[in-house]
């Protein structure tokens, strides 16, 4: 099952730094193990990045996807 994340969902106005524990915890709650997730939407490169990092060892695959590149996948650890 493929599970879409809009990060500009786990804030409101501009995210803060200040938040990214709470933000962290959304997006892996969101997430749930071992699936197929997908991050989107208008948010800090560094929440991406941090987003990102937090689901490695959760998510088997993780891609972005954005109207520009469309989806591209930032790793898979399906061995097939």
């Amino acid at each position: 099952m493929k599970i879409t994340i809009d990060l500009s969902h786990l804030f409101t106005g501009t995210a803060k730094l200040s938040d990214l524990p709470r933000y962290i915890e959304q997006a892996l709650k969101l997430a749930g193990e071992g699936g197929e997730v997908v991050l989107t939407g208008k948010a800090p490169v560094w929440l991406y990045l941090k987003v990102a990092h937090a689901l490695h060892g959760k998510a088997r695959k993780l891609s972005y996807s954005s109207p520009v590149t469309g989806e591209v996948v930032i790793f898979d650890h399906n061995p097939f």
